[in-house]
């Protein structure tokens, strides 16, 4: 905003310049270019700086933070202390682990934590940042420690998400809390994925058994909370409605309410439970629908949508719009 302010000044300085044929005017705009570029320049400076001043502050951190007693220190930089021993088996590059870990700046500010979400976390060594690769390949199950990693084998001068800035020291306390091959990962997420599939459909079963939930021969779900009185959609027509989704968890994962405004579509771009479900509609209903995975994202899920999942959405027909 500062930016942009001392550019709309220089803007009007200029056209005053152009109103007059006096050569001090010039010289006085001349002087406000040289005085904006100079004010510019100095910012760019003082950011430069500032950086500077941060990384020389990270690389003070590592050199103090070797000298405490425990600390190993590895040929690429990584540092690490023992907090907890364990005596399982070490990960190779090519291993899934499963791990707790929370990670922070020099200065204690948390940008990450497995514990906070409450649940530990799997993914595949290789492909982690490289201080953790090559930290993990030298622990074993049980073990919990502390990690230090330079910015050079972290996110390097660029930083990560505007989370992690350029040049940061990374700290890490990580525990190893189970090593998988690839081939029994994927035998995992099956297993899983099956689990879950089988809860999604156990509750549909019982949801299916609620007062006033009726359910269609494709096997959609849904109960009226408000009926209408307008127009009522075809398969291809455009619809405004408002709407907010979530899993049977409660986890909301999209919401037209949340957005503060509507949202239009044609039917016939939509997942099948919807195309067939806003159908069942008049303008000024509200339903909520329960909608089986294949009437969704199916086997695979989208994004923040699991594989097999069923949904849940409130939906209020705004308008029939074609």
């Amino acid at each position: 905003m500062q930016k942009a302010l001392k550019f709309a000044a220089v803007a009007a300085i200029l056209g005053l310049a152009a109103c007059s044929n006096d050569s001090s005017e010039k010289d006085k705009t001349e002087d406000a270019k040289d005085g904006v570029t100079e004010t510019l320049d100095e910012k760019v400076t003082d950011t430069m700086t500032d950086q500077a001043a941060f990384k020389a502050e990270n690389l003070a951190y590592l050199e103090e933070n070797k000298k405490k007693e425990g600390v190993q220190v590895t040929a690429s930089g990584l540092q690490y202390r023992v907090l907890e021993q364990g005596d399982g088996k070490s990960p190779t590059a090519n291993d899934f682990v499963t791990v707790h870990y929370a990670g922070q700046l020099i200065d204690g500010s948390e940008f990450d934590s497995s514990y906070k979400r409450g649940e530990p976390a799997t993914f595949p060594a290789g492909r982690l940042i490289p201080g953790w690769t090559e930290a993990l390949q030298m622990m074993k199950v049980g073990d919990k420690w502390e990690l230090v990693i330079p910015s050079d084998i972290a996110y390097g001068e660029n930083g990560a998400g505007g989370v992690i800035p350029g040049d940061a020291t990374l700290v890490f306390t990580v525990e190893l809390l189970g090593v998988m091959t690839l081939e029994e990962a994927q035998a995992e997420a099956e297993k899983q994925a099956q689990a879950f599939k089988i809860q999604q459909l156990a509750y549909l079963e019982e949801n299916a058994k609620q007062d006033g939930v009726v359910e269609t021969e494709s096997g959609l779900q849904y109960r009226v909370i408000e009926e209408g009185t307008g127009a009522q959609p075809g398969g291809e027509s455009n619809v405004t409605v408002h709407y907010a989704g979530k899993l049977i968890d409660g986890t909301e994962f999209d919401s037209s309410y949340r957005r503060g405004t509507p949202a239009s579509f044609p039917l016939n771009g939509v997942i099948k439970g919807w195309t067939e479900g806003v159908q069942l509609m008049k303008e000024g209903a509200k339903y909520e629908f329960f909608i089986p995975y294949h009437l969704a994202y199916g086997e695979r899920g989208s994004r923040s949508i699991p594989p097999y999942a069923t949904l849940v959405f409130t939906v209020e027909l705004i308008s029939v719009d074609d």
